[in-house]
């Protein structure tokens, strides 16, 4: 993450903290982003993490369960090293977006729709709604089976009620947006603590270590990596955290100062979600790859082997964490939808609408028969293959002096971001043409 950005931080060093001014989702300024003034400084340091923790929920959603068990249980620690990578590459990816809004003022898709065309603009929001509808039913399925887990509630009725909390929760949204944040963050906790119980309960295994080091096991092991990568770089988030981080103050030392900050921000959280990923895999590995269980390839399956391998508490603890991620990675899906439509098309529709028109897809899938956990993995495959229409925009802004000013990319910089296009568009061209070869 080293940028021209960090000649401003030297400079800003000796001055006051610097006052965040936030943009609703409408692209009006609310006015300084700060807690009431009775907070001590501890909270007012927490509400500084918000838009780092509101885009983390996107990178612990149930697809992520999905992928990371199946890989964890199919091939043990193998893609434990994909997690890795795909965490880091998410964390400079989101801090170029953060960086975006920062210095422009706007959005990653109010800068596609200014400067593109109408065509090419149409085909970006296009790509951008089915990224939110594959997003949504990967969340609105992983809350359904959250819910049927916890109280036998079936599919259909719990995606509805999946969907109405997340309403419930975009409430707080962008009015309330400090209320959201902490929400959201404590869910994150809960997701991560979890699964750190479940690795204690499973106990240490040095074989870790090993899934470190980069490898593949055929195909199937590649479709699953390539989930992994869908389900931790997530385009819609790269849409949401440019808007969630727009300012109108341009001074250099300020800016310096709020970017270092911002990159802090992001580090800690996709590190607690990066955490919860990696947990997820190694609690796979341990309890049911070990132990010749590699066919638990389910949700269903995996929370029924912790219930039988390591007792009740464990699988209350996976089911628990899969609901908090379905409900809080819906609403986020959801206000990542709305800034996706009105920056594209400066069109607004109501949220009730925006919910039940990415309701419908999941709705299919459940009424059809398809296993749940299969449609979330096939859905973080698509998100992975959608995800260069996001990073190959948001490069070339931040590369851009005429729209960065003094925050533009190094040339480093550049060349890292475009690295990790070719990266991900590499892994979509293996999978679709390594079949041919079989």
């Amino acid at each position: 993450m080293t940028d021209s950005d960090m000649s401003t931080d030297a400079a800003g060093a000796g001055t006051a903290a610097p006052t965040r001014t936030v943009a609703d989702s409408r692209g009006r300024q609310d006015g300084p982003s700060q807690l009431p003034r009775p907070l001590g400084g501890w909270a007012r340091k927490a509400a500084f993490f918000g838009p780092a923790f509101i885009v983390s929920m996107a990178y612990v959603d149930p697809g992520n369960f999905a992928t990371n068990t199946a890989a964890g249980a199919s091939y043990g620690y193998l893609l434990l090293w994909v997690i890795v990578v795909a965490n880091v590459v998410a964390m400079f990816v989101q801090y170029l977006s953060a960086k975006l809004g920062m210095a422009t003022g706007r959005s990653l898709p109010e800068l596609c729709r200014e400067t593109c065309g109408r065509p090419l603009t149409l085909f970006l929001w296009g790509q951008a709604e089915i990224v939110a509808i594959a997003t949504d039913l990967a969340e609105l399925i992983g809350g359904a089976v959250a819910l049927n887990l916890l109280f036998g509630i079936p599919l259909i009725p719990g995606a509805l009620i999946t969907a109405a909390v997340s309403i419930l929760l975009l409430t707080l949204a962008p009015q309330g947006r400090h209320r959201f944040e902490m929400v959201l963050a404590g869910m994150l906790l809960i997701i991560l603590g979890g699964f750190l119980y479940q690795a204690v309960a499973a106990g240490p295994s040095h074989e870790a270590a090993a899934g470190l080091v980069p490898g593949f096991a055929g195909t199937e092991s590649l479709l699953l990596a390539t989930g992994i990568v869908g389900a931790t770089v997530m385009p819609h988030v790269i849409y949401l955290h440019s808007a969630l981080a727009r300012s109108t103050d341009h001074d250099p030392a300020r800016q310096g100062r709020a970017l270092r900050r911002t990159r802090r921000e992001i580090v800690i959280a996709l590190s607690f979600a990066g955490l919860a990923n990696m947990t997820m895999l190694v609690v796979a590995a341990a309890v049911f790859h070990r132990d010749g269980h590699t066919g638990t390839d389910t949700l269903y399956e995996a929370y029924q082997g912790l219930g039988s391998l390591l007792g009740p508490t464990a699988a209350m603890a996976f089911a628990v964490a899969l609901l908090a991620a379905g409900l809080a990675s819906s609403s986020v899906g959801t206000y990542a939808g709305q800034i996706i439509m009105e920056g594209f098309l400066r069109r607004r529709i109501p949220l009730v609408l925006r919910r039940a028109a990415t309701l419908l897809p999941a709705t299919v899938i459940l009424l059809a028969g398809m296993e749940p956990t299969r449609a979330l993995i096939l859905s973080q495959a698509a998100l992975s293959f959608c995800i260069p229409f996001a990073l190959v925009p948001l490069i070339i802004f931040t590369s851009s002096r005429k729209f960065m000013g003094p925050l533009v990319n190094r040339r480093r910089t550049t060349v890292t971001a475009g690295a990790a296009v070719v990266l991900i568009s590499g892994l979509n061209v293996f999978l679709l043409a390594e079949p041919l070869f079989d």
